[in-house]
């Protein structure tokens, strides 16, 4: 009788060096780490990262082609401060995609509210533990959960796209305004209030409110 002997599962490829460098760099720049304004040397990058210059060479370049740095040679890169007129693109992007999501998803809110409550529960936990990046990531769940669930691939992948400048103004907009955190959990609890309700345009009304909000806090930012 013969055994078969059991294939070795194949073990997932650790990331590269220049991969690690351009997480590394990527994530500090999202969570204000590295702040929009600040020059930074490859050296101090490397340095952070536990990689040699080559791999950070390579990671900056690719966050180049994203509009997150601006390379100077021999002085390191600029981390790109964020723009009045990104600010409005985005804010303009997310009122086109949102509502028209938000208005998408009025029958079936039922089925929508308590991913929307789990959600909300999450950014609850973050904010008392006084983690901004979970509350961020949380906060920004709970829009992309009402987008998804219209159910056009098509404008949730557009969406998707908006993450990492969503989270770079966020994580702004949580650590420089005293009280927005609260605001915006206040103010989710209303959108959640309106599902409850049988007036879509009351959901409507607090979905945009919510949107113009976070707008006039961003501009202040600037």
């Amino acid at each position: 009788m013969t055994h078969a002997s059991a294939a070795p599962r194949a073990r997932a490829a650790a990331p590269s060096a220049a991969e690690r460098a351009y997480q590394h760099l990527k994530r500090a720049i999202l969570e204000q780490v590295y702040p929009g304004g600040l020059l930074v040397s490859e050296g101090e990058i490397a340095e952070a990262a536990g990689v040699s210059r080559t791999p950070v060479r390579e990671a900056l370049l690719r966050l180049e082609t994203e509009g997150l740095v601006k390379l100077y040679p021999k002085r390191g890169a600029l981390i790109r401060p964020v723009s009045a007129r990104e600010i409005a693109d985005v804010i303009e992007a997310r009122r086109l995609v949102e509502l028209h999501a938000a208005e998408r998803v009025w029958p079936r809110r039922a089925e929508l509210r308590p991913e929307l409550t789990r959600r909300l529960d999450e950014m609850r936990r973050a904010h008392a533990a006084s983690d901004v990046t979970a509350l961020m990531a949380a906060d920004r769940a709970f829009h992309a959960t009402v987008v998804e669930a219209a159910g056009n691939e098509i404008l949730a992948e557009l969406y998707h796209r908006l993450r990492d400048r969503q989270i770079r103004m966020g994580e702004a907009g949580f650590r420089l305004s005293p009280g927005w955190a609260e605001v915006v959990l206040a103010e989710h609890a209303g959108q959640l209030a309106a599902l409850d309700g049988d007036d879509p345009q009351a959901w409507l009304d607090a979905v945009a409110a919510h949107i113009d909000n976070a707008a006039t806090v961003l501009r202040t930012l600037r």
